[in-house]
């Protein structure tokens, strides 16, 4: 049979005063302000009777209605990461993992950083009641990003099935791709930039009806693209010319 307690605590301007506790069978003053209420309250029998057979009378009664609720209830946590930075000028990170609104009391929540868990840098935070028979608790890791790296916060709990992974970002790519890719949007801007560039100057020359730089129906005009190279990225890029007449004018380098 489950073991029961009962316990009353007695407060004053936010202050336990006194208690009686059923384990202990009489009343406890904790302060002065409660040592005259609970030399009153041990002198009489009636009133030592009357709560030590509360344990009887409300705690077990309370626990056979209550207690297959409690016992069986499961709440998963909802679990949330957010960055944040002590100084603005550090390359330091902190990370801070929220598992909140869950039930049962017991729970493991841990740092993983690219697969394996996190140990340097990690504080763990009090675990506090919400008040609606939940919890939340929270876990910060502190640590430095490096390109590639991953992170993410997993938490066990009696309510899952498998635990809950949640990950932060997305790995930073390479550095070479990173060139690749300044140098592919460099090489389309300039594309555009110049057949723009190159539509509005013949569309002034030939006035309203214009001549389309891109169509090959209009005569005399000629377009070629030159292939352009970036030299961060080695990436490819193209630029387009238009011209007048069989043969075609000087064109800038290949770079």
């Amino acid at each position: 049979r489950a073991q029961v307690r009962f316990l009353q605590r007695d407060f004053y301007g936010g202050q336990e005063i006194d208690h009686f506790d059923s384990d202990v069978g009489r009343f406890v003053a904790v302060t002065p302000l409660g040592e005259p209420d609970v030399q009153s309250w041990n002198s009489r029998k009636e009133v030592l009777d009357y709560y030590r057979a509360s344990v009887q009378r409300f705690c077990r009664h309370n626990y056979e209605i209550y207690g297959p609720f409690a016992h069986g209830r499961r709440v998963q946590p909802a679990v949330t990461i957010s960055p944040t930075k002590d100084d603005p000028l550090s390359p330091r990170t902190l990370l801070l993992c929220t598992a909140a609104s869950f039930y049962p009391r017991e729970i493991e929540v841990r740092w993983l950083k690219n697969g394996r868990r996190a140990t340097e840098g990690v504080f763990y935070g009090e675990q506090l009641h919400n008040g609606d028979w939940t919890y939340q608790t929270q876990v910060m890791l502190e640590d430095t990003p490096q390109r590639g790296d991953v992170y993410a916060c997993q938490v066990e709990h009696a309510s899952l099935q498998t635990p809950i992974t949640v990950q932060w970002g997305t790995a930073l790519l390479p550095l070479s791709l990173s060139k690749c890719g300044r140098g592919v949007v460099g090489a389309l801007l300039g594309v555009v930039f110049v057949a723009v560039g190159l539509s509005r100057y013949l569309r002034s020359k030939q006035g309203k009806g214009g001549i389309r730089v891109f169509g090959g129906q209009d005569q005399g005009m000629r377009c070629i693209s030159i292939p352009l190279r970036d030299a961060a990225s080695g990436m490819l890029g193209f630029s387009v010319f238009c011209f007048y007449g069989r043969e075609a004018p000087m064109v800038p380098p290949q770079i």
